[in-house]
Order: C-alpha cells, then structure tokens, then sequence
C-alpha cells in the first residue's frame, strides 16, 4: 500500500510547497483537492504533473460539493463541472476522482438514489476511455443526512451502479461517530473500496454521557493512532481482501493545528501519521 495525505489540511498554502513538502517528508502519494489547490479543470494537467515532478503518486483528486443540490440551477452547475473535471482527470491519468452524493432535503430517500445513480452512471458511460474510477467518500455532510454514506445507503447506491468504476473512499473515522461497526462495513464492501481515508475519531465517553448523542463536543477526529480505531486490524483485513491501493491520510486533528492553525504542527501531525502507518504495515 502508498501512503499520502489529503492536501486540504493546507488549503492555505500553495501545491507547490505541499508537494515539496510531501516528498521531503518521505510521503508515497498526495490526493489533492479541488477548491484548495486546483480550482478549474483547465488546470488539472499541471497540478498533476508538479506532484510526479517531486516522484509522488497522484491517487486521486477530490471536489466538494452537493450533486442533488435542491437548487436545480446549481446542481446543473455543479454537475457540468463535475463532468469537465472527470475528462480533465482521466485525461491526467489520475486513477480516482471522489466526489460526494449529498441530499436533496425536499425529495425522497429513492428519488435522491435513483437521481445519483443516474448521474454517475452517465459520469461512467462518458469516461470509459479513461477508465476513471468515481468514489465517494461516506462523509455524512454538515447535517449528517448525505445518501450513501452508511451500509443500507452503500447497497441502495451499488443496486443502482452496477459498474466497478464507481466506489467507495472509505473513511472509517465517520462510521465510528455515528456508531456503525468499521470492520464489519468494510467486509460487507471490500470489493468496492477505491482508497482508504487513514482518519480516526476519539470519543469522551463523559462527555456522551452529559450531552448525549445530539449535543456537541463528544467526539473528535484524530489522526490515525490518536482515536478508537484498530488500524493493525483494519490495514490487515483490507489487505486480506486484496486492497493494495491508497492510505490517504486526512489530517483533521485539531491537536495538531487543524484547521488552518499552526503550520508546523499541521506538518507535525501529518509526519506522525505517516510514522503510525509504516509501522502498522510493516508489522502485518
């Protein structure tokens, strides 16, 4: 497996410094994010070709954003966008482009699958050339309501997205905050795991206990290490299932600058996770 990170943690900084900094810091890979360090299609080709000047991986480029925005003027936006990124990607070469589901709030549970699924599927059909691979990242969103980010929402999305060219970044971070087992998950869809978010979460069971799991405060994300994950059994149970792709770290680890704070400690923390991960692969 490549270890890298995801370049959102320095958003504030220019790619050519993230990269510089990735490489000097023994990194295999970087995921790179579109509204920090891309912006527009038109510069994919370039953003891709500074990571591989500094011998790094790219494994994926990641856009945020709501693909069933209940406002149709901005979802047509949005999904034109997608669209061109998805050529510009391929055409890079980059092997995975994540993208997220979201939730249209005034139609149906089938109505927001069924209009993602079609969506993606056309996204398929138009990049066969390239052989792109489309991902989701099982985030829940700002309101915790995105489709597809749960088992039941996986199977209803992969019912409806039969091609292996669409799967999952699977983040385990979030699955641990909403209380769904992450082995367990990630068995059920092992074949259709394009990267892995190395993220982890801690919990203040105190804290739960006070608030309980409406109120604020009671969990955190970590770095991988640092939260309640087991990634020895993880790494080696995706292993087993013949995943050799991506640990993307995801640094949101607010003991270590996050968000936008320290710069060296945001450097810190990604080095940390790097050192935690070789260790853990080493020792499978």
């Amino acid at each position: 497996m490549k270890i890298g990170f995801y370049t959102s943690t320095f958003n504030d900084r220019p790619l050519e410094e993230v990269v510089d900094f990735a490489a000097s810091a023994g990194f295999d890979a970087i995921e790179i994010d579109v509204g920090g360090h891309i912006k527009t299609p038109d510069r994919v080709e370039a953003a891709v070709a500074l990571a591989r000047s500094r011998n790094l991986f790219v494994s994926s480029i990641t856009y945020f954003g709501n693909q069933l925005d209940a406002d149709r003027d901005k979802r047509r936006e949005l999904r034109a966008r997608t669209a061109d990124f998805a050529r510009a990607i391929g055409e890079a070469g980059v092997p995975i482009f994540v993208i997220f589901p979201g939730r249209d709030d005034s139609a149906g549970e089938d109505a927001n699958y069924d209009d993602f699924a079609e969506f993606a599927n056309g996204l398929i059909g138009e990049t066969q050339s390239s052989g792109l691979i489309f991902a989701i990242e099982n985030w829940p969103g700002p309101r915790d309501n995105f489709i597809g980010t749960t088992p039941r929402g996986w199977q209803e999305l992969f019912r409806r997205i039969e091609d292996r060219r669409f799967g999952l970044e699977f983040d385990p971070s979030h699955l641990i905050r909403i209380g769904v087992d992450p082995y367990r998950a990630m068995e059920a869809v092992k074949d259709r795991i394009a990267i892995l978010h190395a993220k982890d979460t801690a919990i203040d069971k105190e804290a739960l206990q006070a608030i309980g799991y409406h109120g604020k405060g009671w969990w955190q994300y970590k770095l991988p290490g640092f939260g309640l994950l087991d990634w020895p059994r993880l790494l080696r149970q995706a292993r087993a299932s013949g995943f050799d792709g991506t640990l993307s770290i995801e640094h949101e680890d607010a003991a270590y600058g996050w968000p936008g704070k320290d710069l060296s400690a945001r450097k810190e923390g990604e080095r940390l996770g790097l050192d935690y991960l070789k260790t853990v692969l080493n020792g499978l």
